[in-house]
């Protein structure tokens, strides 16, 4: 399925954060009207489309990588294990 207007704004938004820095989650209710948890998913599913890649794929094999990163992080806090 092609981008949508807003999984555009949503890689724009994700590509322009870092120069800006500033409350994030802020940024995000007033830009998109959404509670930040709603905008990570969405945007979780977003980075995982083909369509995404293709887009902006710098951009979202960052993203893939700190959200990848961040889960591994919380599984080895939780002392889970890769392999199960």
């Amino acid at each position: 399925m092609p981008l949508t207007d807003r999984d555009r704004a949503f890689l724009a938004f994700e590509a322009e954060w870092r120069r800006h820095g500033g409350a994030k989650e802020e940024a995000i209710r007033a830009q998109f009207g959404l509670a930040p948890a709603r905008y990570y998913q969405l945007l979780g599913r977003l980075i995982d489309t083909a369509d995404a890649l293709a887009a902006d794929p710098m951009l979202v094999r960052r993203l893939r990588r700190a959200r990848d990163g961040a889960a591994a992080s919380r599984e080895a806090r939780l002392g889970r294990t890769a392999a199960r």
